[in-house]
């Protein structure tokens, strides 16, 4: 059980600033995920395009600042493939910087009193290569939004696992923030998202 996508199936259909949104769910497999990312965006041309995926022990919503150009990964994915030291796109930059506005969404979700913050690094895993793919497959759209979301676990698995939770209903309301934020804001906030480490 996923909460990164029983939050986003939760949006599915729901208008937000005049748009509506569709869920799509990518395989966590590195030979399947970027194919299908691709077919969607060919598919859907969408306004805003966040991938959203689970990054247990986190202590709330991390909004992904930097995709980099690498896959390593130190577990097999769920169709036991483990590459490791290769590039998501051969040739391709070392890194893209997410086109969502991440500090006016920090801000949003402050407000809501959703913990939340930017994180520096999405992993070398699939979710880092689905982050690169669709930065990669948007660099020329300037007009469109797009990024990459980790959500935490849900409280029960959080209590398994001994980590921060967040329950489903306000992991939903902040990638609901998140969207309404990307369709709004023209220029950034400047406001601090640093990392010491």
């Amino acid at each position: 059980m996923n909460p990164s996508w029983q939050a986003v199936l939760a949006l599915d259909g729901t208008i937000i600033e005049g748009h509506r949104v569709t869920a799509v769910e990518l395989p966590t497999e590195f030979g399947r995920a970027v194919p299908e990312l691709r077919r969607a965006l060919r598919r859907l041309q969408p306004r805003v395009a966040i991938c959203v995926g689970l990054a247990g022990g986190r202590d709330g919503i991390s909004l992904e600042r930097i995709a980099i150009n690498v896959i390593d990964a130190r577990i097999p994915d769920n169709a036991g493939s483990q590459p490791i030291d290769v590039p998501v796109v051969r040739n391709g930059p070392a890194a893209y910087f997410t086109t969502l506005p991440i500090k006016a969404a920090l801000a949003s979700l402050q407000r809501e009193h959703v913990p939340a913050h930017v994180s520096q690094t999405a992993g070398t895993y699939v979710c880092n290569q689905v982050f690169y793919a669709l930065m990669h497959a948007t660099r020329h759209r300037h007009a469109m939004h797009a990024g990459f979301v980790h959500v935490p676990w849900l409280p029960d698995q959080a209590e398994r696992h001994h980590a921060p939770g967040l329950p489903l209903e306000q992991t939903r309301h902040a990638l609901e923030v998140i969207v309404g934020c990307a369709l709004t804001t023209r220029r950034d906030a400047t406001v601090s998202g640093g990392a010491e480490a």
